[in-house]
């Protein structure tokens, strides 16, 4: 599959972390969410019904992002991941990346990411 939705920088608030600093003053999270799909249909036919809307895609992850909490951006990701194919059966498979870019860690200058890349079971 070589046909693909990238979303990219999307910037939330959040309280996902183990320290607890993290998780009562809350920090910035920036998510990636790249969709492997078929939009040969939708490129043919030009109907939004045969492709995946990408405003619905944001959606659904901000609504995750912004209303649970978790320790792990792990765990984050593979609940937006699961939450994708439970809203979108078009998708065939996701790659979901997780950057905390003030992560509590004693540098200079840096990111902290995490990217999964999961595939839908089919059958």
């Amino acid at each position: 599959m070589t046909d693909r939705i990238i979303i990219t920088d999307l910037r939330f608030f959040g309280f996902h972390g183990v320290l607890p600093e993290e998780t009562s003053l809350g920090q910035r999270f920036r998510v990636d969410i790249t969709c492997s799909l078929d939009l040969g249909e939708a490129g043919r036919t030009d109907q939004v019904e045969n492709t995946v809307h990408y405003g619905q895609v944001i959606e659904v992850v901000e609504r995750i992002v912004t209303t649970h909490r978790y320790k792990l951006i792990e765990t984050l990701a593979e609940t937006i991941a699961r939450s994708l194919f439970e809203a979108f059966a078009r998708i065939d498979s996701l790659i979901v990346r997780i950057t905390k870019p003030e992560a509590p860690v004693q540098i200079a200058t840096g990111l902290i990411a995490i990217e999964i890349e999961r595939s839908r079971s089919r059958g």
